[in-house]
């Protein structure tokens, strides 16, 4: 690269080419920033290229913008610089002149393309304020009617340069077609979903097994409403294990390497003149994946938490967005597909799901994994063999569950799925004690996420705390509609207890879409019951006969088993047997 001062006509025929490119042709505001930039530092304003001027020149900003709050300008022109990197690595490799906005401020750079230089030869290079001299034809500079004139050399350097772009070209289309496996040359996948998945990874070499996706913040919206909201999305995605939180506002300095799997929280200015709107986007694609807006009534002091509680839990969790957008992209890290089978199984609750669960997480942790949501989640899975009798792994034993929630605790202290998992075994286990302490503390170190809350809530209940569990189960059922169906079972067994039939009864109803567990169709046999509807318990009650003869023989036994307090116990045999489930003893 020559460090030289290009010509001002050079600059100018350069910045021309660069906007009619491809690279930045789906990039208006791109285009509209660069133009400015460059405009305004040949035209002798370079001083004037400050974050406060260029927020009100070109992104129409008025008096009031706070670039402590609203990082606009830092975040296109973050994105304007990886875009002048892919265009001068790839279209404009033979360029002339090269531009670059310097880290740290907004003033262009220009540069002379060495490798548009014929050896011996140097281009003519003017002193700023100093007249230019007459050229000869053999020391004319670049892109000068003189040089144009003498066609032999110069067209064959042209050509040169022509099929070596050409050569650059080919080797990243083959590149691309060994990343995305031939499918969309081949007719082996949708086009457009491999569009853009390749708009996703770019070149991007495959991301470490235990890379979790980057979340980031961009305050775009001023008032005490924005700033509420903008306070508790930080704290919340805090807390949460399954992604890396960027505590910063997205400023344009994130690592372009990590993009396809970056997402972006825009706070912006919401239809009313109190409303907030939260939209969060891929930052390599610009994919929406979630757009909601907060009333000022959402955004009030007293609301505030609840409503960003409920967007956290539907997004960040393997169950949201970012991770099916991340599954569906063809994207995955090894851990984030393992969580992703994790949550599946969570949903559904068989023994194919468990094992593909449990085996992608074995072999995380057999490799020497780092990340406590491995061993966290292969507890309580170790767990779930034990107590569901599941075939995968042979010879599990509590010990051994007991041991990876240890590990989780030990590599992540803070970390509220291991204290949940910790918590989870020892409810398991009948140390009622040691399992509320375990869920309240992974309950205060993210009261953002609704599964913590559930957690809590469900170790309570069965620490026989119905009154204290039963309204915090509630609370998290309600908020979040995409909930596990371990969340209604809890709420059912806590209405149950409390007297509150109707509630019981429409929180077991809830269990329908799981049917190989024993006490869940308990659960809906006894709300069926209680709901006057007979026809249907007598259903259950032959269904629980047909595929669970043990537990329909002695169901105390089964709930023994899984150290149920001696009082629900009791009222739940009870119920089983006013329900008609022959005669449960």
């Amino acid at each position: 690269m020559q460090h030289a001062t290009p010509a001002a006509p050079a600059v100018r025929e350069t910045l021309e080419r660069l906007l009619a490119s491809e690279t930045f042709g789906r990039s208006e505001r791109a285009r509209k920033l660069l133009r400015y930039l460059v405009e305004r530092e040949q035209a002798g304003e370079a001083d004037r290229l400050k974050g406060f001027s260029i927020a009100m020149d070109v992104f129409g900003r008025d008096g009031d913008f706070d670039p402590s709050t609203d990082a606009v300008v830092r975040v296109q022109a973050g994105r304007l610089r990886e875009l002048l990197q892919h265009y001068f690595a790839n279209e404009g490799i033979a360029e002339p002149v090269r531009i670059a906005i310097p880290r740290g401020g907004y003033v262009p750079s220009y540069e002379l393309n060495a490798i548009r230089l014929p050896a011996g030869e140097q281009p003519a290079i003017v002193a700023p304020g100093l007249p230019e001299e007459p050229a000869s034809a053999q020391s004319a500079p670049l892109m000068s009617p003189a040089a144009s004139a003498a066609p032999g050399p110069s067209l064959t350097r042209h050509l040169l340069f022509f099929w070596g772009a050409i050569a650059v070209v080919i080797a990243m289309l083959g590149v691309l077609i060994l990343r995305q496996g031939g499918d969309v040359l081949l007719g082996g996948g949708d086009a457009a979903s491999a569009v853009e998945t390749g708009a996703a990874t770019g070149s991007i070499a495959s991301p470490p097994v235990e890379t979790l996706p980057l979340i980031y913040i961009a305050t775009k919206a001023s008032g005490p409403e924005a700033a509420r909201v903008a306070a508790s999305l930080r704290t919340g995605l805090a807390g949460f294990d399954t992604i890396d939180f960027i505590g910063r506002d997205a400023d344009g300095t994130h690592d372009p390497a990590a993009d396809a799997t970056s997402f972006v929280f825009d706070i912006l200015p919401g239809p009313a003149p109190s409303d907030v709107t939260i939209e969060l986007q891929n930052v390599a694609t610009g994919r929406v994946l979630l757009s909601r807006n907060l009333t000022a009534e959402d955004s009030a002091p007293d609301a505030v938490e609840d409503s960003i509680a409920n967007i956290l839990t539907s997004t960040i969790p393997a169950s949201g967005p970012i991770y099916g957008y991340i599954e569906q992209s063809g994207i995955g890290t090894g851990l984030t597909e393992c969580l992703a089978l994790n949550d599946r199984y969570y949903l559904d609750q068989s023994a194919a799901t468990h094992e593909a669960a449990y085996r992608c997480l074995e072999k995380l942790a057999n490799q020497g994994a780092k990340s406590s949501l491995v061993y966290s989640e292969l507890a309580s899975l170790h767990l779930e063999t034990v107590t569901d009798h599941y075939a995968y792994p042979s010879g599990a034993t509590i010990e051994q569950a007991m041991s990876f929630a240890h590990r989780a605790v030990q590599i992540g202290p803070t970390s509220p799925y291991a204290h949940r998992a910790y918590g989870y075994l020892n409810s398991r286990l009948g140390n009622t004690d040691e399992a509320i302490r375990w869920m309240r503390k992974a309950h205060e170190l993210n009261p953002y996420d609704l599964g913590m809350a559930a957690a809590y809530g469900y170790g309570l209940i069965f620490a026989g705390r119905y009154s204290e569990g039963t309204p915090i189960m509630a609370h998290a059922v309600e908020t979040f509609s995409g909930h596990p169906t371990w969340w209604d079972y809890g709420l059912f067994v806590g209405a149950f207890m409390l007297g509150d039939t109707r509630q019981a009864a429409i929180a077991s109803e809830s269990l329908r879409t799981t049917a190989t567990k024993s006490h869940y169709l308990a659960a809906r046999l006894i709300g069926a019951k209680a709901a006057g509807r007979d026809q249907l318990a007598g259903q259950l009650a032959d269904e629980l006969v047909a595929k669970f003869p043990k537990f329909a023989a002695n169901p105390r036994a089964t709930f023994v088993d899984r150290k149920y307090p001696a009082d629900l116990t009791d009222r739940l045999v009870e119920a089983l047997r006013a329900a008609g489930l022959g005669n449960a003893s």
